[in-house]
């Protein structure tokens, strides 16, 4: 039987090392402003819980997050056409399908924003569909920022920024990452004025 005090300890614990990554944090808040000036685009991606994630991110960047003077972002989920995913996958594969967005949707000065548990492993073929979409955007001259778990995983050494949850429990790196996304969009709202 699980000890439901014992879980949120461990959870809140690893949330509450975050605060190391304030530089990054912000870092990334200065990249997402400087894309938006220049009239670009963050292109999100992420697999499993992750993909639930970036839905969650994408929905508050385009409409609101507390403050609803602030000015949409654009930001796209690549995971949320359905049509386009199953089609890819049932053809091509879909280790390939988030690769083949960006080259659809990626332009120079764009973001690629990752999320990942494990941040991709060739051994085991985990989130591989992201190690290639980054290494098209490397391509394309798109910034990679990545949050991540674990080690890392190879998206660590392919990203412009990244933030690395050093946790091997993926709900607690999942929790990390949902409040690490909700403090950009507070930052982001707190900035308004400079969309």
């Amino acid at each position: 039987m699980i000890d439901i005090k014992e879980y949120f300890i461990k959870s809140s614990s690893v949330i509450s090392t975050l605060q190391n990554n304030a530089d990054t944090i912000n870092l990334i808040c200065e990249e997402i402003l400087s894309a938006h000036k220049k009239d670009k685009k963050l292109l999100v991606a992420g697999n499993g819980g992750s993909c639930s994630d970036v839905e969650h991110f994408t929905g508050e960047l385009q409409c609101t997050y507390k403050d609803s003077d602030r000015k949409p972002i654009s930001a796209i989920s690549l995971g949320s056409h359905p049509a386009a995913l199953t089609a890819w996958s049932n053809d091509f594969g879909y280790e390939t399908y988030f690769e083949r967005q960006v080259k659809a949707h990626g332009k120079s000065g764009d973001i690629l924003f990752l999320i990942s548990t494990g941040g991709g492993n060739e051994k085991n073929g985990a989130s591989m569909n992201l190690v290639h979409a980054a290494k098209e955007a490397k391509k394309r001259d798109i910034k990679i920022i990545s949050l991540l778990g674990k080690t890392g995983g190879l998206l660590k050494n392919l990203s412009n920024l990244s933030i690395i949850v050093e946790n091997d429990t993926t709900s607690h790196i999942q929790e990390a990452h949902i409040s690490i996304l909700h403090c950009i969009c507070e930052i982001l709202d707190n900035r308004k004025s400079e969309l």
